[in-house]
């Protein structure tokens, strides 16, 4: 890998992971519309590591709050303080976690082509646009009941599907549930944690049985631009999307998913 395709694939990894715009759409296409090589498994779970790294900072002393009460829930065998958000993260992760791997060869083999990608851009890119014109503002992360929790965790599930987004599909899912935008947003971000720690360990166990030859200092680098990448988008985004609501992403998705299918069906 070049520096330049090593700084493109992190910064990309980095931002699209948390933006509702779908990150594994936009990798996959970097290479169709590039003479690169593939990445390797290697850099995948650099970048991937850099975007946990961002996420886990940014949110730690909600983390610290959370660890400790639900640590507290179990010996009391009660919910204590933020035990109930801790719960809720890892309940609603369960869905994707069977979901990947039941469908495991879809998603890595029929799925990955352009034509999904371009079709699951619009189709959900509408779904969030409608869930965010019908929100009302309301209810913040810590309301959630059990059942919003499993709606929201299998829609979760989804984001398989190249092109959905696993953010833009959880915060729509959020949104039609009444919360407010930021919310949503910030339930998301606290759900992508387990999910990416499942991908890494996917990835890890891949990379054992293979052959692939490690490079470290781009590794290393991608690790840290793909962090620095995701915590500025993690940063803006909750600053702003109150005001800016979803719709610029949804006209991003609409463009992009268009011109997909103007390309390759």
């Amino acid at each position: 890998m070049d520096l330049l395709q090593i700084i493109i694939l992190a910064v990309v990894q980095g931002l699209t992971e948390f933006l509702p715009i779908s990150s594994s759409a936009h990798l996959i296409l970097v290479p169709v519309f590039t003479d690169w090589p593939d990445q390797g498994l290697s850099f995948d779970i650099a970048v991937h590591l850099g975007s946990l790294g961002a996420v886990l900072y940014y949110f730690r002393r909600e983390l610290a709050e959370m660890s400790r009460d639900w640590c507290r829930s179990l010996q009391r065998r009660q919910l204590v303080g933020e035990s109930r958000l801790a719960w809720a993260v890892l309940l609603g992760t369960i869905p994707v976690g069977l979901a990947g791997l039941a469908l495991k060869g879809l998603v890595e083999n029929e799925w990955r082509s352009p034509v999904v990608i371009g079709l699951s851009l619009i189709g959900f890119g509408l779904l969030l646009a409608w869930s965010d014109w019908k929100h009302k503002n309301g209810r913040d992360e810590h309301s959630l009941s059990w059942k919003d929790v499993a709606i929201i965790g299998c829609a979760q599930a989804l984001a398989l599907i190249p092109g959905t987004s696993r953010s833009g599909i959880t915060m729509t899912a959020a949104l039609f549930l009444g919360l407010s935008r930021e919310a949503a947003s910030r339930f998301s971000f606290l759900l992508s944690i387990p999910v990416i720690i499942l991908a890494i360990g996917l990835e890890v166990l891949t990379l054992l049985g293979s052959d692939e030859v490690v490079e470290w200092g781009s590794l290393l680098l991608g690790t840290i631009l793909a962090g620095l990448a995701a915590y500025l988008c993690i940063h803006y985004f909750l600053a702003f999307i109150r005001r800016i609501g979803m719709q610029p992403f949804v006209v991003y998705r609409l463009l992009l998913g268009m011109v997909l299918l103007y390309l390759f069906w």
